[in-house]
Parts: structure tokens; C-alpha cells; sequence
């Protein structure tokens, strides 16, 4: 994610921003941007890809040529308005191999989990969190009954073949969007769909 300066108010008259509207690319190497409430734009999207071994990243700090990255596809937005990024944080994304949440229950033990929910935290960490309570409590609810109750993802494969597929995966949506916005193509092609696959998506 970045964050840039207060923009003046010109600036978000010539764009046309005038609300808490957020918008998207919808590309394959997605980014997704919204107004702050003290007139900044905060824009995230696909970063840094996966270090061998589930590698965290050492300190911390976010790559200066992923906020690279963000940026010039933030001026290729607004070509007009100048950008200053203030900020920029990043974190590990963790996934299941097939991207499915689960929410796991141990009456014996009394742990349970709520897991798995890439890209939609928020609202799946609420729901998982009123499903194990319930689970607990041994009551039957329109929540206990979901499919993730139990489900167990299948595992990723072992290292190189882990690190080599999700790199293969990136260079493939970074070819596949090139190749789409050339063509001003509507639809996902070819390659898309195989990087899907590869990654166990399903766009």
C-alpha cells in the first residue's frame, strides 16, 4: 500500500473525485485505490511475490520497487496530477493452496480456528469468529452449517516447486495484462486462465 500527500482541491476537481468512492483496474496484477478522509489517495495492490521457504521479508519495509510499482500506476491514472507518496506499508500474505477459508472446531481440546480468508478479512473474520462461538456452544446455526465448517484446504507443494509455480504465476498476469490492454480485451485470455490455475484461483 501507499499513501500519498493532501492533495490540493484543484487536483481532485480535474479528476473528478469528489466522494468516498473506490475504485480498480480489474487486471490480473490488480490494484485497488479510495480517497481518504484528509484528501490523500491510498492505493494498494499486487506486490512483492512469494520468498522461498514462506520467507516474511527480513525487517519489514516495504520494497521501494513495489511502491514504485504503485505509483507509476497511479500517474498512469492521472497522468496530470503530481503524486508525492507519504507513506507505504506492506505485509505477508498467507493462502490456502485453493484460496477457501475454514473454520475448524476441537470440542475435546476447546481450540478452534478461522482461517484462510485472503482478501476478505474483514467480513470473514466477523462471520468465522460468530461461527466458532457457536461451535462452542454447541448450537446449530445457519452458520454452522456452512461448507467451511471442517473443510480442510489441500496443501501447497513442497519447496522448489512452490516458489517456482507462484513466480510463474506473476509473470504470466504480467504478460497476460500487457497482452489484454493491447487488444483492449474484455475477456481473460489463455494465459491468465493457466496462472489462474497454477495458483489455484478461478478468475
Amino acid at each position: 500500500m501507499i499513501v500519498t500527500k493532501p492533495l490540493p482541491e484543484e487536483a481532485w476537481q480535474e479528476i473528478g473525485w469528489d466522494g468516498p468512492q473506490c475504485l480498480s483496474d480489474s487486471a490480473h496484477t490488480f490494484i485497488y485505490a479510495q480517497r481518504t478522509s484528509d484528501g490523500r489517495i491510498a492505493m494498494g495492490g499486487r506486490g512483492v511475490p512469494y520468498r522461498f521457504g514462506s520467507g516474511t521479508g527480513g525487517t519489514g519495509a516495504t520494497a521501494q520497487s513495489t511502491i514504485d510499482l504503485i505509483s507509476q500506476k497511479l500517474s498512469s491514472f492521472f497522468p496530470t496530477i503530481p503524486f508525492e507518496v507519504d507513506h507505504a506499508w506492506s505485509g505477508v500474505l498467507g493462502v490456502t493452496r485453493d484460496w477457501n477459508g475454514g473454520v475448524h472446531w476441537d470440542p475435546a481440546s476447546g481450540i478452534g480456528s478461522s482461517t484462510g480468508y485472503a482478501g476478505h478479512g474483514v467480513t470473514s473474520a466477523y462471520v468465522g469468529g460468530r461461527t466458532l462461538v457457536e461451535l462452542a456452544f454447541e448450537r446449530e446455526t445457519e452458520r454452522t452449517t456452512l461448507p467451511w465448517v471442517g473443510y480442510r484446504a489441500p496443501k501447497w507443494e513442497p519447496e522448489p516447486i512452490r516458489w517456482l509455480g507462484v513466480h510463474a504465476m506473476y509473470q504470466l498476469f504480467g504478460v497476460a495484462d500487457r497482452w489484454e490492454e493491447r487488444r483492449g480485451s474484455s475477456k481473460s485470455s489463455l494465459l491468465a486462465r493457466f496462472g489462474s490455475r497454477l495458483a489455484g484461483l478461478h478468475e
